[in-house]
């Protein structure tokens, strides 16, 4: 008796629907993608039970004849490709000729279309892959796909869904994707009476920026474009302050398709660098345009997944684009940000009833001039010199500024400082050793005496000297000199565990090394600094790479404008 056998055409496209349909949020994206690539201007979305009960999307594209519209039930039945050559050049969302006889196995289907250039249309009706009826009906220009009861003959499959509350979420999460690179088309998401979603049409992204992001993130938002012969990239991104647990709202799109590429998620986080903190996620989406010869769509059946022909480009474009945007200055001194030229004081913004003006905070520090009339205040400008007014609780440096307050992290400040030094020395073999004339004496755990006997050369590279002096007793002899007042044990101790993540050879872990030896020899919070002292530290600071953050991700300065200053006291009414 034969144990291999043929498995029927029904329960071979039942299978092959999984791995396109999984949810209702995956039908609603397969039809939203066959409506942009039919030339729809407007696309509206209605479901019932987060899609479970029913799955509606309607748009006014091309539209479907009847011929087509039976052709369309066929597997890799589609007009977008007609040989694998054409696979080189594919620039729709779709290709696969997958995505509607998937969803219909697994659903009750009705598609109702319409062309242009025929009066009437047609109604198909298919339930569980089997052709039910095609008739002719009464409807607009473009297509209309009511998807109901999804898996009804898979049951198994079906008991996996969520609660309507959570696969609605996901459909949201969807809509909101697609329609972000695309502004010129309208999308509305409807859950019976209720319109949970609606996104006009526009000529700017800000309006979907703002509705997938938030509109406090979309007003910090940084735009930032560089178009080659090869690749153009066009970024939108928070500031790292913004950033996230998770990576949910780190967005790629490549020729208009969203998908989850590691290669650019990486070269995105790289951008950012330090400015992100550990276990941190920016915000930010970043459209790439390139050439469709240059990348491989047909990966996965569900489209999100590519793969570049030249990766290494493709990773250092991205990288260098991110870099290019993000802020590198830290605006205290004449020379750069605030101090340098005049500065405009609320420009533009409505700044609303307040018993002292916000240009008047500006003029008391500049001395005596006629206050603007009330319609010109939005185009008033001061110049201000940055003042030292001194330090909170011997850790944060206050500072006034030409419109606001700003705060500084002296700890922060000073470990960005001592790390770029420490890496400048080590990258030229040029760091200054300190012998210390009585050996700091150290007992090691048994792990940290392993470690260190074999890896002590690699600690000496860094300008560390330690001796084993018998047992689990070593002998400090020698540190890099930008290290004072620092507790050694500590330091040590939590060296050692950074030297245990691998090899030396690795950026990464060099990066690690340095960043534990900045921060042991840096300014400690709760240290007491005079003006002196400050105005040197701040001059360091501004000769950094990046001045913005310390080597942990951490912000080294936050500004208060006035405006934010009055709206804490209730001043603006």
């Amino acid at each position: 008796m034969n144990t291999i056998r043929i498995l029927p055409e029904r329960v071979a496209s039942q299978i092959a629907a999984g791995e396109v349909v999984d949810r209702p949020a995956s039908v609603v994206r397969e039809l939203i993608d066959n409506s942009i690539d039919g030339g729809a201007e407007r696309i509206v979305v209605t479901i019932e039970n987060g899609g479970k009960r029913l799955v509606k999307v309607g748009d006014n594209g091309v539209g479907m004849s009847r011929d087509d519209l039976l052709l369309c039930l066929e597997r890799n039945a589609t007009s977008k490709i007609e040989t694998a050559s054409d696979l080189l050049s594919v620039k729709t969302l779709g290709f696969r000729g997958e995505a509607i006889p998937s969803i219909a196995s697994v659903s009750r289907m009705q598609i109702v279309s319409r062309t242009q250039d025929i009066l009437e249309g047609h109604r198909l009706r298919v339930a569980g892959g089997k052709l039910i009826s095609i008739e002719e009906a009464g409807a607009p220009v473009g297509t209309t796909v009511e998807v109901r009861n999804l898996f009804f003959n898979i049951p198994a499959r079906r008991k996996f869904l969520r609660a309507a509350k959570t696969e609605t979420g996901h459909i949201v999460d969807i809509i909101s994707r697609a329609g972000l690179p695309f502004p010129g088309i309208s999308f509305r998401l409807t859950d019976g009476d209720k319109t949970v979603l609606n996104f006009s049409a526009s000529d700017k992204q800000i309006p979907r920026l703002s509705a997938l992001m938030g509109s406090n993130v979309a007003r910090s938002i940084v735009e930032v474009e560089e178009i080659s012969s090869e690749l153009d990239i066009t970024a939108y991104l928070a500031p790292s302050e913004m950033s996230r647990t998770r990576g949910d709202r780190l967005f790629i799109y490549v020729n208009g398709r969203n998908v989850r590429d590691r290669l650019v998620t990486k070269a995105i986080m790289e951008g950012y660098g330090q400015r992100l903190m550990k276990g941190q996620y920016p915000q930010a989406v970043v459209f790439l345009s390139i050439d469709p010869s240059k990348v491989d769509v047909n990966v996965h059946p569900t489209k999100q997944e590519i793969r570049f022909h030249n990766s290494r480009a493709v990773f250092q474009k991205v990288v260098y684009a991110v870099e290019k945007a993000l802020p590198r200055s830290f605006p205290v001194f004449p020379g750069q940000g605030w101090g340098k030229d005049k500065w405009e004081v609320n420009k533009g913004e409505e700044v609303g009833l307040v018993s002292e003006s916000v240009w008047s905070y500006s003029q008391k520090m500049q001395g005596a001039e006629a206050p603007p009339k009330a319609g010109e205040r939005d185009q008033t400008v001061v110049k201000v010199a940055p003042e030292i007014i001194g330090q909170l609780g011997n850790t944060y440096i206050l500072c006034q500024v030409s419109d606001g307050l700003l705060m500084v992290d002296q700890h922060a400040a000073h470990e960005r400082i001592v790390y770029e030094n420490l890496k400048k020395g080590f990258n030229t073999s040029q760091l200054e050793v300190q012998n210390m004339l009585v050996p700091y004496k150290l007992e090691l755990t048994m792990k940290e005496k392993r470690i260190v006997l074999e890896k002590g050369e690699d600690l000496y590279r860094f300008g560390i000297e330690l001796d084993h002096f018998g047992g689990n007793t070593f002998l400090l002899r020698s540190v890099p000199a930008l290290l004072t007042d620092t507790t050694w044990d500590s330091f040590i101790s939590e060296l050692i565990a950074g030297l245990e993540e691998g090899e030396l050879d690795g950026d990464a872990l060099m990066d690690n090394v340095l960043t534990i030896m900045a921060c042991h020899g840096a300014i400690r919070a709760g240290q007491h600094l005079t003006n002196e002292e400050i105005t040197r530290l701040f001059a360091q600071l501004e000769e950094m790479d990046l001045p913005t953050n310390c080597p942990h991700g951490r912000p080294i300065f936050k500004h208060f404008s006035y405006y934010e200053i009055e709206k804490m006291f209730k001043r603006v009414v």
